[in-house]
């Protein structure tokens, strides 16, 4: 359902993609109730763009993502999330990059911005229509009969999804965690 876009101007290893990809796809659907399933991420690689911060030709990394917003979504949702983004890029991406002479400049390899943009009005994926922020649960029981049936006819990737939702007991749960549902029922917290 998010789809996040990674612009590089520093070369990324196909494995830096593979946990990078992972980790975002890990924060969101633990964040949220997506299934991993909807989670998409794509990298772009802009060395070769001109890109201009302040009037001034720089380079630099950045993450963007259309995502689905909404009341269920706070603020401080959404920083909790971009600071576990952030958290895995420094972890996978790490500081600088090895120079081929000692006085090369260091490369700037930090993630500059990470922008969220709830711009998400209307999504199908996967011939699913997607729910709005906060319609995971509703979404899933509606159209758990055909999840089910394309994973029984070996669709893996709906078996993979069939199996998520069952561990993290989200049709269970509607999508919110122990605590708040607590805050919730108290009045106390983002539900007061």
């Amino acid at each position: 359902m998010p789809f996040y876009e990674f612009k590089h101007h520093i070369p990324l290893t196909i494995s830096q993609k593979d946990e990078l990809a992972a980790a975002i796809t890990s924060i969101h659907s633990t964040h949220f109730s997506t299934p991993k399933l909807f989670v998409n991420v794509s990298f772009h690689d802009v060395s070769q763009t001109s890109t201009y911060i302040a009037g001034k030709r720089r380079t630099a990394n950045h993450l963007s993502a259309h995502v689905r917003n909404g009341p269920s979504r706070s603020r401080k949702d959404w920083a909790h999330l971009t600071s576990e983004i952030q958290a895995a890029w420094d972890k996978i991406v790490g500081p600088g990059l090895p120079k081929v002479r000692r006085g090369d400049p260091e490369v700037d390899t930090s993630l500059r911005s990470i922008v969220l943009l709830g711009d998400m009005i209307y999504m199908t994926e996967l011939g699913f229509t997607v729910p709005p922020a906060g319609g995971d649960v509703q979404w899933l029981q509606e159209n758990w009969g055909e999840f089910n049936r394309r994973a029984e006819g070996g669709d893996e990737d709906f078996r993979g999804m069939v199996e998520e939702v069952k561990e993290r007991k989200l049709m269970e749960t509607d999508g919110m965690t122990a605590q708040q549902k607590l805050e919730e029922a108290l009045g106390w917290g983002d539900s007061a």
